[in-house]
C-alpha cells in the first residue's frame, strides 16, 4: 500500500500487493458460498426428505435476509470503525458454518448455518468491495469490480464442481464441507495478519471532492433506494439479478435431477453458470470503464431473461449448458458494472453506506427469489417458476433502460483532446 507525505496514493498499480491480497480473500468468500451450490438442494431432498420446494428453500431465504442486513451494517460499520475490523468479524462468524452443515441433525440446523453464512458473506464481501474501491480511485473502478467479482464467482464455480465430485465419491456429508472449513480458517488468518486498513484512502479521495454536508444514513437509504434515478435503478436491477440467482441455486439442481442427470453432471452445470459469470467479469468490468455502465446493465438483464426462458424450455444437458452459459454471460455484464455505477455516483465520504444500501437490496433478492420461486414451484411446477422469474428479469432490464442515466464518463487523454 503506497503512502506519500501528502497521504495515500490511489490507483491499482500503486496498491497492487494489497489489492491482490483482497482478491484472494474474496475468492475464499466465494468458496464459502460455493460449498453449498451443488450439495445443499440435494441434501434437503435426499437426507432430510423435504417434499415442498418452499420448505427446502428456507435456507436460501434465511441466507438472503441475513446477508442483505449484514451488507447494510457492513457499510455503516466500515465508515465508523474501519474496514478491517468488519472483515475480521465476518470471518469469525463464518468459521462455524461448515461444522454446522456437517453435523446438522435436522433441517433447522441447516437454516441456522445459513443465517451465519449470510452474515459472513455480507460483512466479508461488502468489505472487500469497499476496500478495493478505496484503493483504486475513480478511473479503474470497473476493472477493480470485475477482478473482485471474478475471483469470488470463479471460486463459487470451482468449489461447486469440487463438492459435486466429492459428494459423488464420498457422499453428501462430510467431505464436501471440509473445503469450506479450510477456506474460512485461511481467510481469517489472512485478514488478521496481512490485510491493511483502507479507510484512509477514502478520506484522502474525499479531500479532492467538493465538501459535503453530514448526511444521515436514512437519507442515503432513501436516495439509493428510490429518489436518485441511477442509484435506484441499480438497486432494483441488483435485486432482480440475485432473485434469479436464488432461483438457480435452489431449484436448478432439483430440475436437473428430475430429468435423470447424475450428481457429477449436476455439479458440472451448477459450476458452469458462476464460472462464466466470474470469468466474464474480467472483460465486462474493464469494458464498462471505456464504454459506460448503462449499456452493459440493460443488455445483461435482457440476456439473463432469455437464458432463463431457455432453461425453462430445455430438457437436455446440452440445452441447459447453453442456457447457463448465456445466463453467466448476462450476469457478468451486470454484476461488476452495477457496483462500479454506485461507486461513480456516491461521494467518498458516504460511499461505504451507499454500497451497503445497494447490497441490502441486491442480496434481498436471494430471499425474494427463494420465497417466490418456491411458492410457484409448489403450485405450478419448477418450469413455471423459471418462466415467471424470466419475465421479471426482462422487466427489470426495460426499467433500467428507461430510468437510468449513464454514470461514467471516461477521461479522454490530453493528447487525444488536442488532436
Amino acid at each position: 500500500m503506497t503512502l506519500t507525505r501528502s497521504g495515500p496514493v490511489l490507483g491499482l498499480r500503486a496498491n497492487a500487493a494489497q489489492f491482490t491480497l483482497l482478491v484472494a480473500v474474496n475468492a475464499l468468500v466465494g468458496g464459502m458460498l460455493g460449498q453449498e451450490r451443488t450439495v445443499l438442494p440435494l441434501l434437503a431432498e435426499q437426507t432430510f426428505h423435504l417434499a415442498a420446494y418452499t420448505a427446502a428453500l428456507t435456507y436460501i431465504l434465511a441466507f438472503g435476509i441475513t446477508k442483505a442486513a449484514a451488507n447494510f451494517f457492513a457499510g455503516t460499520w466500515s465508515d465508523r470503525y474501519g474496514r478491517k475490523p468488519v472483515l475480521i468479524a465476518g470471518w469469525l462468524i463464518g468459521l462455524p458454518v461448515p461444522l454446522l452443515l456437517i453435523w446438522a441433525p435436522s433441517w433447522g440446523w441447516i437454516v441456522a448455518a445459513n443465517v451465519l453464512l449470510g452474515v459472513n458473506q455480507g460483512l466479508t464481501w461488502s468489505t472487500t468491495v469497499i476496500m478495493k474501491i478505496d484503493l483504486v480511485g475513480p478511473q479503474r473502478r470497473g476493472l477493480a469490480m470485475g477482478l473482485n467479482e471474478a475471483a469470488g464467482y470463479v471460486a463459487v464455480a470451482v468449489t461447486a464442481m469440487a463438492t459435486g465430485h466429492l459428494a459423488a465419491t464420498h457422499g453428501l456429508r462430510p467431505a464436501p464441507f471440509l473445503l469450506g472449513l479450510a477456506y474460512a480458517a485461511l481467510a481469517l488468518g489472512l485478514s488478521v495478519f496481512a490485510v491493511k486498513e483502507t479507510r484512509g484512502h477514502a478520506h484522502h479521495e474525499a479531500a479532492t471532492h467538493a465538501p459535503t454536508q453530514t448526511v444521515s444514513t436514512g437519507r442515503i437509504f432513501l436516495r439509493t433506494s428510490f429518489t436518485e434515478p441511477a442509484l435506484s435503478s441499480a438497486s432494483q436491477a441488483g435485486m432482480v439479478n440475485n432473485l434469479n440467482d436464488g432461483l438457480a441455486w435452489g431449484l436448478f439442481p432439483l430440475l436437473f435431477a428430475a430429468h435423470g442427470l447424475t450428481l457429477a453432471q449436476i455439479g458440472l452445470l451448477a459450476a458452469l453458470y458462476p464460472l462464466i459469470w466470474g470469468l466474464g467479469q474480467l472483460i465486462t468490468g474493464a469494458a464498462s470503464d471505456r464504454h459506460g455502465r448503462k449499456p452493459f446493465i440493460v443488455a445483461g438483464m435482457l440476456l439473463q431473461a432469455a437464458a432463463l426462458a431457455l432453461v425453462a424450455h430445455g430438457t437436455t444437458m446440452t440445452t441447459w449448458a447453453i442456457a447457463l452459459t448465456l445466463l453467466g454471460a448476462g450476469t457478468a455484464m451486470v454484476y461488476p458494472t452495477l457496483l462500479a455505477a454506485i461507486g461513480d455516483i456516491a461521494h467518498p465520504a458516504t460511499r461505504a453506506r451507499t454500497i451497503g444500501v445497494y447490497r441490502l437490496w441486491r442480496d434481498g433478492g436471494f430471499a425474494i427469489g427463494a420465497l417466490l420461486s418456491g411458492l410457484i414451484a409448489d403450485t405450478h411446477g419448477i418450469p413455471a417458476a423459471i418462466w415467471t422469474v424470466a419475465a421479471l428479469t426482462a422487466a427489470s432490464g426495460a426499467l433500467a433502460a428507461v430510468r437510468m442515466y449513464e454514470t461514467h464518463r471516461p477521461v479522454v487523454p490530453a493528447d487525444a483532446r488536442t488532436g
